[in-house]
């Protein structure tokens, strides 16, 4: 296997990708049938309720919960941009937008038909983000067929190259229609280009015909493809030697996907034929299984200990059994925040965990200490794709960050709350159920008529009133005046009891 590598693993109803950096598991992406992502896809949607207060709308595009979209995700009518105003605004949004300023009511009324594509898939509770500016990504070039304006990727910092691929892309857009050239457009020809360019508007012309059939919305027009062939798409660079993947229908069909946009590279996908299942063969499940436990072991002996909350996630640095080689405490600490630094970094990224984050290193009372872990975390920070920002430790060792949410986390993908903790992680103690049992004898006494109490409880809990309880059970019978028999119940949560009379 080369350095760096897509594994696509397709198994029944679910398929996985891993992207292998330097041997290393940079990231994983599962996409299961019935639970595909909606993000890119185009639908007809119907507006049920406008919020005045938020400048907000929820539509109606047909999944389980209403998607969101903000006045400013709406498009002008009619925009006409200047090559040069393609620019994206200080706040981070085409010009081509309505301003936030705008009520959202001079513009959007309940019962509205509107097309909308999702920006960003349901998260939690949350349902998708959605935008009337319409993006089309194709291999090399994004398709906005409602905004004339023409751009180039700012990663594409060749200024000759830039000025190049900007007159070829003059030439080549359609009137009325706008064209963003993708950083690996790079080095590519007029020929290139236009091949991409095509595809893109004949299936927006597609789109199109559903859109102006008049079909009661909400209804889908265009769909994105699915996670086999949006990795060839956008993951297959130069710094992908090879794209291993292990079900033969699916490795025809993504080399006929190739063949049309860079048929030089077909041969750098190879169908995986072992014995053994893809991800075993090369490590990858015990890679994921290390990387999605609460406590991650650090090389050295420390460990982080990491917890995703609802509104943000905690990693706590430790020093373990690390005790340095003959260096003071301070440099001890130092070395192990340095370490959790570069492990911080890959378990954001690969647990892909968004929104507010706080880091809880090993206090450090040095300033200059606290400076270099910060600058490594920076260092870290710029490799991940996601956007992050980051402010200065603390006296206390904290660090307090954001990282942009594009996607469910990896974690909250593979698990579920525990069924029987609620997600709390923890239960109420056996003693703690056994106080609760007297205390309620005492409050239902007066509505169970005869002489005995009849405690219905999980067997363990029994086991405990007739053992270390015994004295407090027979003391209670004394108060009661009432013989307790107790009724153990295999079937009752530990937490679970009631109270009959006999």
């Amino acid at each position: 296997m080369a350095r760096n590598t897509l594994l696509i693993n397709v198994d029944i109803g679910e398929t996985r990708v891993g992207l292998v950096e330097d041997g290393i598991l940079g990231e994983l992406y599962v996409e299961r049938r019935r639970d595909r992502s909606p993000v890119g896809n185009v639908y007809v949607g119907k507006v049920t309720r406008v919020l005045p207060g938020m400048q907000a709308a929820f539509i109606d595009i047909g999944l389980d919960r209403a998607a969101f979209l903000h006045v400013e995700d709406l498009l002008k009518k009619g925009t006409d941009l200047e090559e040069d105003e393609s620019e994206k605004t200080k706040g981070g949004r085409p010009k081509a937008h309505i301003s936030r300023a705008t009520p959202i009511r001079d513009v959007l009324k309940e019962g509205q038909r509107l097309t909308v594509q999702v920006a960003k898939g349901p998260i939690g509770t949350k349902g998708a983000r959605v935008t009337s500016h319409i993006a089309l990504p194709g291999r090399y070039i994004v398709f906005h067929p409602d905004v004339d304006y023409f751009g180039v990727s700012k990663r594409i910092g060749n200024e000759r190259e830039r000025a190049r691929l900007k007159e070829v892309v003059a030439s080549l857009k359609p009137e009325g229609s706008g064209l963003v050239v993708r950083t690996m457009a790079q080095t590519l020809t007029k020929k290139d280009l236009k091949g991409d360019i095509g595809y893109l508007v004949n299936a927006w012309e597609k789109a199109k015909e559903k859109i102006a059939s008049g079909k009661r919305p909400p209804y889908l027009v265009h769909e994105e493809p699915d996670i086999i062939l949006r990795t060839a798409r956008d993951m297959f660079t130069e710094d992908i030697h090879e794209i291993i993947i292990d079900d033969p229908h699916e490795y025809e069909r993504i080399r006929e996907f190739m063949a049309l946009f860079q048929p030089e590279r077909v041969g750098d996908i190879t169908l995986y034929e072992g014995r053994e299942p893809l991800f075993d063969e090369f490590g990858i499940e015990d890679e994921i299984s290390r990387a999605l436990s609460r406590k991650v072991p650090l090389a050295s002996g420390g460990y982080l200990i990491i917890d995703q909350a609802e509104a943000l996630t905690a990693i706590d640095v430790n020093t373990g059994r690390f005790t340095g080689k003959g260096k003071d405490v301070s440099e001890t600490i130092l070395q192990t925040n340095l370490e959790a630094v570069k492990e911080i970094g890959y378990q954001l990224r690969f647990r892909n965990i968004g929104g507010l984050i706080v880091v809880d290193f090993i206090d450090m009372e040095k300033a200059n200490h606290r400076e270099r872990v910060y600058q490594a975390l920076l260092q870290v920070l710029k490799k991940d794709k996601a956007r992050t920002t980051a402010v200065r430790i603390s006296e206390f060792g904290l660090v307090e960050m954001t990282r942009k949410r594009t996607r469910e986390s990896l974690g909250r993908t593979l698990y579920e709350p525990c069924f029987y903790c609620d997600g709390t992680g923890h239960l109420q103690s056996k003693t703690t159920i056994c106080h609760e049992i007297f205390r309620q004898m005492r409050r239902e006494q007066d509505s169970l008529p005869g002489y005995s109490i009849v405690v219905n409880a999980h067997p363990a809990v029994c086991d405990l009133l007739e053992r270390e309880e015994k004295a407090s059970l027979d003391e209670a019978a004394k108060r009661l005046q009432r013989k307790i028999i107790l009724q153990p119940r295999r079937e009752y949560h530990l937490e679970q009891f009631d109270l009959t009379a006999q």
